[in-house]
């Protein structure tokens, strides 16, 4: 019987990697141009501000524009649940904020007594 070689998996996530969800900021231009060569995007198109950036471990592995364009991403990273979680933060970021109670209440003011007439 032949042996066949086994495809090393990839390493195993380390738990102790930091998630980091933030706006991008204009130092993150580099990074973002990067970004969508490596996920074969052209840069000018890709990389709008303002967009959403998920960090791990300090690298930046996708970004989202809050304008409703296309994710860019790293391909040789996992970051299909990145993408998800910065989609999901989008969604709550354009969400209408809950409006305080508009009911007002009329509170009758008490008129003075009419007083005894001279």
């Amino acid at each position: 019987m032949k042996r066949t070689s086994s495809i090393p998996s990839p390493a195993t996530p380390d738990p102790a990697e930091t998630l980091t969800m933030r706006m991008a900021l204009s130092a993150d231009a580099p990074a973002l141009r990067r970004l969508a060569q490596l996920d074969s995007a052209p840069a000018a198109e890709r990389a709008p501000m303002p967009m959403l950036v998920a960090e791990v471990g300090g690298e930046l592995r996708a970004a989202l524009p809050l304008d409703g364009g296309p994710a860019i991403a790293n391909p040789f990273r996992r970051t299909a649940e990145l993408v998800a979680l910065l989609a999901e933060r989008v969604q709550q970021l354009e969400a209408p904020t809950p409006r305080a109670a508009t009911r007002r209440w009329r509170i009758p003011v008490p008129q003075p007594a009419p007083g005894p007439r001279a």
